[in-house]
């Protein structure tokens, strides 16, 4: 028996709830709490319209609503649920705090009940790959994994089934570990570089953010951290327990590291880079990074069973279709320019590029470099297109290369991709990759990829 869930439950009936957001990561929070017998009130700044049915479904529960404009005015329960996105000092929360209010979180609620071990992944890039490959391992291994946070479900909802034998791998974005308490017994840090300066105030909170992950842990603990990312390498330095580096460059006496095509740990050969079957050094990091986190949980075999048979997570660099000899990448969770750096590495010749979307307040300078390698045509849509095109005239400037450079302005992804079509030749290679958020015109970096991808199939 779950004690501390039992003794949730006893306690929570009948409290005065407020949860702020009535998205994803929120709907299974609400039911759970509501089954539970507390007085829930759900705040969204959208309209009833927004939703459809799922507020008829919710108010069956008992579930009331404060929605529109105005919709944090009397925010008085006891206890509130912001939604990850939001901060926690703006303030309406503020004065909810001077009332007696305890501000909370879904993942912080999981955290406090799950029963399990709990391997956390976070990271400017490559979360989404490692926590899934985390879990295939353990999978592969025969062991109850569950899998969830910023990828896939919240798990709040299934926290009953959950056992003390089984293992949870959850992603963890900054705007998660921002107030978090307490940290995962297992940790992965990715990498860190400049990303969402549109939430956070600057990128040292960013930084203090991601670290959030690692910051409670005990003796008993592990951290897996890239020893070639400066900001991840100095916050190894802090690990309470057990410290796993890996890196692609550097031999490591005691970590993961890359060596004649092959990953070692220590000194022993235990993953060839040929039986990895989705591309770019930045994903040969994303195995180093998950065996870190289980390098004694599953067998050398069943890492080797996971390399040939995972063909990557949609919208990374996923391959949509051949026509007329072209091919189309999906590649729209590239919302940094980082990540599309690292997305064009993977390819030989220069590709079309499909680029821009909702900047974030991050540089795009170094981008620019990369444009003048790897790119003959770059079609340009959304808010950031600017700052993209001035990292790419910045770098021409500076080195007079890049000057036949192809440079298309569109308002619309149809026009994006008609004119892809139109200028691809058989061999060419068209890429989705923003190097932006999608928030300009859709809802997430899904719903971006899911138009390209129906669009692409309809040529």
């Amino acid at each position: 028996m779950n004690q501390r869930l039992e003794f949730f439950k006893k306690n929570i009936k009948g409290k005065d709830i407020a949860v702020i957001g009535l998205g994803i990561s929120n709907l299974p929070l609400i039911k759970f709490l509501a089954a539970a017998g507390a007085k829930v009130n759900v705040c969204d700044m959208k309209s009833q319209d927004a939703f459809g049915d799922v507020c008829d479904e919710l108010s069956e529960l008992g579930v009331s609503f404060s929605l529109g404009t105005g919709y944090l005015d009397n925010l008085n329960q006891e206890i509130i649920f912001k939604t990850p996105g939001m901060r926690f000092d703006i303030p309406p929360l503020c004065r909810a705090r001077d009332m007696g209010a305890f501000v909370t979180s879904e993942m912080e609620l999981f955290f406090d009940l799950c029963p399990a071990p709990i391997i956390g992944v976070t990271g400017s890039d490559g979360k989404t790959t490692t926590t899934t490959l985390i879990y295939k391992m353990l999978s592969e291994q025969g062991c109850c994994a569950w899998l969830g946070g910023n990828i896939g479900k919240p798990l709040i909802g299934d926290v009953d089934n959950i056992k003390e034998t089984d293992r949870v791998v959850l992603e963890l974005s900054s705007f998660q570990l921002h107030t978090m308490k307490v940290s995962p017994q297992t940790a992965v840090i990715t990498n860190i570089t400049p990303n969402h300066l549109d939430m956070h105030k600057d990128y040292e909170e960013y930084i203090d953010a991601k670290r959030n992950i690692m910051r409670y842990q005990t003796p008993n603990s592990r951290l897996v951290i890239n020893f070639d990312n400066e900001h991840t390498r100095k916050i190894g330095q802090c690990a309470a327990g057990e410290c796993v580096y890996f890196s692609s460059s550097t031999e490591l006496e005691n970590g993961l590291y890359l060596k004649e095509n092959m990953i070692y740990h220590k000194d022993k050969p235990l993953l060839a880079i040929s039986d990895i079957q989705i591309l770019g050094k930045h994903n040969i990091e994303n195995y180093m990074a998950a065996i870190g986190a289980v390098y004694d949980m599953v067998s050398a075999d069943c890492i080797k069973n996971v390399a040939k048979n995972f063909f990557g997570v949609a919208h990374r660099n996923e391959l949509v279709r051949i026509l007329n000899g072209v091919k189309y990448y999906n590649s729209s969770i590239d919302s940094s320019p980082n990540r599309t750096k690292n997305t064009l590495s993977v390819f030989n010749e220069k590709v079309i590029l499909i680029c821009g979307g909702k900047e974030k307040g991050i540089p795009y300078d170094d981008l620019g470099l990369t444009l003048v390698e790897k790119v003959k045509v770059l079609i340009l849509i959304g808010s950031s297109a600017d700052k993209i095109e001035a990292a790419l005239n910045k770098q021409i400037n500076q080195t007079g290369r890049g000057k036949d450079i192809m440079v298309v302005r569109v308002c619309t992804y149809e026009d994006a991709v008609r004119e892809a079509f139109k200028l691809a030749k058989s061999g060419d290679s068209v890429v989705l990759s923003p190097a932006s958020t999608s928030f300009d015109m859709f809802a997430n970096f899904e719903e971006r990829g899911d138009l390209f991808k129906k669009l692409v199939n309809e040529l």
